[in-house]
């Protein structure tokens, strides 16, 4: 009866111990997902940061408190009215993209970072806003993102987070301002529109001018061209005439004529397209020494 219950006694003691076994074996045993990173605590401190893959620990010593993703996390932040520089309000949503760099500081820099940097950068989003205008607003985009992102980033050192950038989603500005933007862009339109009719016109009046200078150019040279040829022609004439007239006078000299008047034609003497008739007063002749030693001997 004794062996029975020693038995007994023995094979519960097996039991707890295989039970104890397998518990220990399970809770000092921690596979950490790839991308991910586990704080473990020994004895309520900060012991040691669990890296992706098969890990032990102590049971019931050691524990996982933090559980940390590594991956690019992205955080959409509350949309808030702004006040810009020219005081007009100015609804603005955005999201914000972070990423645990130190899991250590994610833990115990502070009690919620995704809290903390949605603050941070709805109060940087402001303070950027406040300093530009409605116009640069609109315009200013990717500043007011890098100033968010550089003013989050640097006191997020402290909880283990790295931010990786800002983009705003939507700018908002109250009906009134929309209506007014409205009829500035419609004006705007309106004056690029008068404005390009104008230049057509005037480069349409230039070409015209244009055209009518190198016309009148050309109708200029054209009457200067045909000056030029009258002149040379009325030029040519005239030596033509003189010459005939030398010819005459030398041919008067040599045939000694009898008649007081002679007259002397050239036909078919084309001289710029004129005939030419030489009429000479043998009187006028006579003047010549040659001709009055020649009468002076014939008496």
């Amino acid at each position: 009866m004794l062996d029975v219950y020693a038995l007994s006694g023995f094979m519960i003691v097996m039991i707890v111990l295989v039970v104890a076994v397998v518990i220990f074996a399970t809770q000092s045993v921690k596979v950490v997902p790839q991308q991910t990173a586990w704080v473990v605590e020994r004895l309520g401190k900060f012991h040691a940061v669990l890296s992706p893959g098969l890990n032990f620990i102590i049971p019931f010593i050691d524990r996982v408190a933090y559980r940390h993703s590594l991956k690019e996390i992205p955080l959409d932040t509350p949309s808030q009215v702004c006040i810009t520089r020219d005081n007009t309000q100015l609804t603005v949503d955005g999201v914000l993209f972070f990423q645990v760099t130190d899991p250590q500081r994610a833990s115990y820099g502070t009690s919620n970072y995704v809290i903390a940097i949605t603050q941070l950068a709805q109060t940087t989003l402001r303070s950027v806003v406040g300093r530009m205008e409605l116009d640069k607003t609109f315009e200013e985009r990717d500043l007011i993102n890098k100033s968010v992102v550089s003013a989050i980033d640097e006191a997020a050192l402290n909880w283990g987070v790295k931010v990786l950038r800002y983009e705003i989603k939507d700018l908002t500005p109250p009906q009134v301002i929309l209506q007014a933007m409205q009829q500035q862009i419609t004006a705007e339109r309106e004056k690029r529109a008068v404005i390009l009719k104008a230049d057509g016109e005037k480069q349409a009046a230039i070409t015209a001018a244009e055209g009518e200078k190198e016309a009148a150019i050309l109708r200029a040279d054209a009457v200067k061209q045909q000056r030029i040829l009258e002149a040379e022609g009325e030029a040519q004439a005239i030596l033509a005439v003189q010459k005939a007239n030398a010819d005459a006078i030398r041919l008067l000299n040599e045939a000694m004529p009898n008649d007081k008047v002679l007259a002397i034609e050239i036909t078919e003497k084309q001289i710029s397209g004129r005939n030419i008739r030489l009429d000479i007063d043998y009187e006028d002749v006579l003047s010549a020494d040659s001709f009055n030693r020649v009468l002076l001997e014939e008496e």
